[in-house]
Formats: C-alpha cells, structure tokens, sequence
C-alpha cells in the first residue's frame, strides 16, 4: 500500500482532531482514502474538516465518542463496522497525558483508559474489518516506556514496569497511592506494545500487521504536561527544539502506507528505527493475562 493507491481504501484515525492526529488524517484524505474517526469535541471536528477542505466532503466520516468510555468505544466499533466491511489501515493515535490521578467512567486510571483501552478495544473490536482488509494498525507510543526519568542527565535507563501478578481488574492498576504521572503514562504505553506483540501473532494469519512507534518528541498539548516543573520557565525554548506535528506523523505514516515495509509485524519502532522494549513486554504469560483482562473490561 502506498500513497498513491489509497483511493478506495478505507482508514480508521484515533485523536484525529489535534496535533499529529490532524496531518495523519490530512495525508490519508488526500491520498485517496476514506477516514473515520471518534471525536467527543464538535467544534475541534469542524477545525479538521476546515483543515482538510473540499476533500472532506465524503471523505472524513467523524463519530462522536469519548475513546475512555469503554461505552462509547462499543458503540464507535459498531457503527464502523456496520458502515465498513473492510479496513485497510488503523492509526490508533489518541492519548493524553493527566497529571494528577482521574478515572473514568468505568473506574480506570485515565491513562490507562485512553492510552491503552482505546487502542486495544478498537483493534479487537474491528477484527473481521481489518482481517478482510489485510490491514495495517499501527500504534502510537512513547520511549517513555523504555525510561521513565523525566531528566535523563545521569544514571541507568528506568523502563516503565508491568506486574499483573494477582492483579483481576485493569482498575486496579496506576491507583491514587503512590500516584506517579510520568509512570503512569509510560505504563499505559508499554501496555500498547505488550498486548501489541500478542495481537501482531494472531492477526498475522490474515497478513494483518501490528506495529508500535514513538514517533519522537513533537511539540503537542502532551509534552506542555510532561515538562518538569523544573524546566517550565524555558518551555517555550524547548517547545522551539522539538518535532513538529508533521515531522512526526511522517513515521506513523510510514508504517502505514510505506510498501518496503509490507509484512513487517510485532515490531517497536524508535521513529524510523527498529528499537527494543523491556523484556516483560515480550514475556507470553504477562502478554497473555493482560489480553484476558482488557477482554473482561470489553465484555464486562
């Protein structure tokens, strides 16, 4: 698949309607492709068909949603596969970053929730789409998961940890105790890739790939949230030095629709770079009992 023939082909975009989101769905639209995409704000909807221009008349379909709803996640999945039979690529792109401890609707840290839930529910949701459609879905994550230290000026690397042992409920997970927003995050993300790895080896039966990226650090409402207090003052210098949006799409974009990388399945990748993960992200048990538990969350 490449960007000249996406024309009838039909992509699902997550957090769509700010930051990277936006180009992706932008390129997509323009490429040829049919976008869908779930957004709870109305009027940042409007911005991104005003973005896009006449192409988005029939070509950017936009269901209202709150992707931490598990609810709401139910009902996009639904209406998506109702309208489409086939999905050929699926970005899951939404993710924020909260600095104190929130849950959702359903009683999940909120990082969690949309960091993780979301990707998860919409992949399994739409199974029969993507496999009809030999898809490419393609995660967005963050090196977060491989250190944790916000100001990485000295010491060992801190990877983001997973210990589901005894854990019965994703609510449990990320509690108010000991609450850590920066870990919090990068355990949600970590969680993206493990379940991601378990997902790639099981869609690959129907030339469905699964891959994660950090797309590297682009100036988005996250990163104004993950700057040290420490480091606020000179925000704006920082902001200066990082990607932009469009830089940073361009990776997710290319292992979307890039046909050199056609097959390539249960990778990490560092931008364009192929990048190692913690080990329990590949350890089957760990992959296993966190797909049984975010299956109870849908099904619950």
């Amino acid at each position: 698949m490449s960007a000249a023939d996406l024309t009838h082909k039909v992509a699902v975009v997550t957090g769509a309607t700010g930051g990277m989101g936006q180009v992706i769905a932008a390129d997509l639209v323009r490429a040829g492709a049919h976008v869908v995409t779930i957004a709870r704000d109305p009027a940042r909807a409007d911005a991104l068909r005003a973005l896009i221009g006449p192409q988005a008349v029939g070509r950017l379909d936009v269901i209202p949603g709150d992707l931490s709803r598990r609810a709401d996640v139910l009902t996009a999945a639904k209406t998506i596969r109702d309208r489409h039979d086939e999905i050929h690529v699926l970005i899951n792109n939404a993710g924020a970053h909260f600095s104190e401890h929130r849950v959702s609707a359903d009683g999940v840290e909120m990082h969690i929730a949309l960091d993780y839930l979301a990707a998860y529910g919409l992949t399994t949701l739409l199974d029969t789409p993507l496999r009809r459609g030999r898809a490419r879905v393609v995660n967005v994550a963050s090196d977060t998961l491989n250190d944790t230290r916000q100001i990485k000026l000295a010491g060992r690397a801190r990877p983001a940890t997973l210990d589901l042992t005894g854990v019965e409920n994703l609510a449990e997970l990320n509690p108010a105790k000991g609450f850590v927003a920066f870990g919090a995050y990068a355990r949600a993300k970590l969680m993206t890739v493990t379940a991601g790895y378990a997902l790639a080896r099981d869609l690959a039966g129907d030339a469905v790939t699964v891959n994660a990226l950090h797309p590297g650090i682009v100036a988005t409402d996250i990163i104004d949230d993950l700057v040290p207090a420490l480091l606020r003052p000179v925000g704006a210098l920082i902001r200066r030095s990082l990607l932009t949006p469009a830089e940073g799409a361009r990776s997710a974009l290319r292992l979307a629709t890039d046909p050199g990388i056609a097959g390539v399945t249960g990778r990490y990748f560092n931008r364009d770079e192929e990048s190692p993960t913690p080990p329990v992200s590949h350890d089957h048990a760990v992959q296993e009992k966190l797909l049984a538990l975010s299956h109870a969350h849908f099904s619950g």
